[in-house]
C-alpha cells in the first residue's frame, strides 16, 4: 500500500518501520524543522519491547539502557516503602522481554536510524499538516507549504493536538487534569553516593504531589518527573520555569528527592500541563486511522503512554496484512486496540489519585488493597502485539 503517516514521534516512526518491513511505501510528514526528542526519560516494558525487538532496535539501544530491578513506591518524607513491583530478570523471564529505561532522544534516534535503513527518504521534516483529505478511494493531506499529498491510507500519529483526529472524531479539546509535570535530568555524579537510589524506579508519594526518579544512559543520568496539583498553564514540553518554584514544590521531601532538586541545572527545569481525553472507541474513518496520543492521550502514571503507541504500530501493521478490504482491516485494528488503551488511560488516571493520598495510614492501605504488581503482571505486561488475537468486527 501507499501510506502517509503524520508525525515522526516515537509512535509514528515505529509504525513506519513496521510497515516498511512489510513492503509498504511509507511517507512520514513531520512539522518540526529537524527530527529530535526532548531531554527526558522513558520506560519500555516487555509489551513494547516485543515490538522494538521485531523491528531490530535492540542492538541500537542496548548499550545505553538501564534495566531497573523494581518499582518502589515510598512516602515523600520519611521514605517508608509502601509497595514494590519486581522488574529486572523476573520481568523478562515472566513476560518474554526486558524492562528498559532509556533517554527519549536515544530511542528516537534509534528509530530514525532503523527507518532510514529501510527507506532513506521516508521522513520529510518541515512538513506541517493543515488539512486532511478523505475521498472515496484515497486519503491525503494539505501541507502548510501548499503541497497536496495523497495515499491509500493516512495515519494520524500527530499527538494530543492532532489535526487528523479532528477529521475522524470531531472537535473535542483536551481536558486539563489539575496537574502539571516537572521534568529535569541530573548527572548522577552530582548526587552524593549516600543519597542515590538503587537501580530502581522510585515513586515518592505525597500530598497533592508525587515524584518519579530513575536512571538513564547506563546510570550516568538521573531522570526526575514531578507531578503537582496546580492551575492550568502552558502544556509545551519546552516551557522553562524558575528553579525556585520547583524548590518550593518539594520543600520537606526526603533527602534523596532534595538532592536532585539541589543539583539540577537551575536554568533547565521544564514544566508542562497534563491533559487527557475521554477514550474514543472509534479510531478510523474511510481511508484514515489514528494511533498514539492522537487518539488515547495517557497520563504518565503507569509509564505506558509511548508503549501504547508502539503497540498500536504493530497491531495496525498486522491488520493491514489481513486478506480483507481496508475498512474491515481498520475496524479490526481499532476494535482490538481501543478497549486495551482505554483501560490504560483509566488506570493511569487512578494511579495519579493513588499517589496523592494525604493520610499516611490511608496511603499504605490503598497500596495494599490495589496490589499493583499482580494487576500489571496479569494483563498489562504479558500482552504480545504480534500474537494477540485480532477478533473480527462482529466478535
Amino acid at each position: 500500500m501507499d501510506i502517509i503517516i503524520i508525525g515522526a514521534g516515537l509512535g509514528g516512526l515505529t509504525a513506519a518501520a513496521c510497515l516498511l518491513q512489510q513492503g509498504h511505501r511509507v511517507r512520514v510528514f513531520e512539522q518540526a524543522t529537524q527530527l529530535g526528542e526532548v531531554g527526558a526519560g522513558i520506560q519500555m516494558s516487555a509489551n513494547a519491547m516485543k515490538v522494538l525487538d521485531a523491528i531490530g532496535l535492540r542492538p541500537l539501544i542496548e548499550q545505553t539502557v538501564v534495566r531497573p530491578k523494581a518499582f518502589e513506591f515510598r512516602r515523600f518524607d520519611d521514605g517508608e516503602l509502601l509497595h514494590r513491583l519486581p522488574l529486572g530478570e523476573q520481568h523478562e523471564e515472566k513476560h518474554g522481554a526486558p524492562y528498559f529505561q532509556i533517554h527519549r532522544s536515544d530511542l528516537h534516534q534509534a528509530l530514525q536510524q532503523r527507518v532510514r535503513a529501510l527507506d532513506a527518504n521516508a521522513v520529510q521534516v518541515n512538513a506541517r499538516a493543515v488539512q486532511v483529505i478523505d475521498e472515496s478511494d484515497h486519503a491525503g493531506v494539505v501541507l502548510a507549504d501548499g503541497r497536496r499529498e495523497t495515499a491509500e491510507l493516512l495515519i494520524g500519529a500527530d499527538g494530543i493536538k492532532s489535526v487528523v483526529r479532528e477529521h475522524v472524531i470531531g472537535k473535542d479539546a483536551p481536558v486539563f487534569t489539575g496537574q502539571v509535570a516537572w521534568r529535569c535530568i541530573v548527572p548522577t555524579e552530582r548526587i552524593p553516593p549516600h543519597l542515590r537510589t538503587d537501580i530502581v524506579s522510585s515513586i515518592w508519594c505525597g500530598p497533592a504531589n508525587h515524584a518519579v526518579m530513575y536512571y538513564l544512559r547506563a546510570g550516568s543520568l538521573l531522570n526526575f518527573v514531578g507531578c503537582v496539583e496546580r492551575p492550568a498553564e502552558d502544556e509545551s514540553w519546552t516551557s522553562l520555569r524558575p528553579w525556585e518554584e520547583l524548590d518550593a514544590d518539594y520543600q520537606g521531601w526526603h533527602p534523596m528527592v532534595r538532592a536532585v532538586i539541589e543539583h539540577v541545572d537551575r536554568d533547565q527545569c521544564f514544566r508542562w500541563t497534563l491533559n487527557n481525553r475521554v477514550p474514543s472507541m472509534n479510531w478510523s474513518r474511510g481511508h484514515i486511522t489514528l494511533m498514539g496520543d492522537a487518539v488515547h492521550a495517557t497520563l504518565p502514571y503507569m509509564a505506558q503512554g509511548a508503549a501504547m503507541a508502539i503497540e498500536d504500530a504493530a497491531v495496525l501493521s498486522r491488520a493491514l496484512a489481513l486478506d480483507t478490504p481496508l475498512p474491515q482491516a481498520l475496524l479490526r485494528y481499532h476494535s482490538h486496540r481501543a478497549p486495551r488503551t482505554a483501560r490504560v488511560v483509566h488506570e493511569s488516571t487512578e494511579m495519579g489519585e493513588l499517589y496523592h493520598i494525604n493520610d499516611a495510614a490511608q496511603m499504605k492501605q490503598a497500596f495494599a488493597d490495589r496490589n499493583i504488581a499482580k494487576s500489571r503482571n496479569e494483563w498489562l505486561y504479558p500482552y504480545n502485539p504480534w500474537t494477540a488475537p485480532l477478533l473480527s468486527a462482529d466478535a
